[in-house]
């Protein structure tokens, strides 16, 4: 099982950068998909960007560009650096494990989700 930790957000002005972490607890996180979603409030849950077990990455059109994820597996983490924030960054962000990743989509798991990192970006 994995369970997903994420951590970085924090508050930054408009045109700055975060870099956010998911860790996760389990050994076999280097064979799991991964995938970064954010929630503003009132608004649905979103995917920002995902990587595969190979590193296959697909990203959000909002972000592209913006946005790069990698992942350590040796350190069981997977990162999310944003940069050129916007304020429509604003939003809790979100870790999710064990999805599948499948020709440029991500669909979710749907335990394995961490309690989330809040952004936000003032203008």
């Amino acid at each position: 099982q994995v369970h997903p930790v994420e951590s970085g957000g924090g508050l930054v002005q408009a045109g700055g950068s975060l870099r956010l972490s998911c860790v996760a607890s389990d050994n076999t996180f280097s064979i799991n998909d991964i995938g970064w979603y954010r929630q503003a409030p009132g608004a649905q849950r979103e995917l920002v960007a995902a990587i595969s077990s190979s590193g296959m990455t697909t990203y959000a059109d909002s972000v592209k560009g913006r946005c790069t994820i990698s992942r350590d597996n040796a350190q069981n983490t997977v990162y999310l650096e944003m940069a050129s924030l916007k304020p429509e960054d604003t939003a809790v962000y979100l870790c999710n494990a064990g999805g599948k990743y499948y020709r440029g989509h991500y669909a979710p798991s749907y335990h394995y989700w961490g309690q989330g990192t809040q952004v936000t970006v003032s203008s």
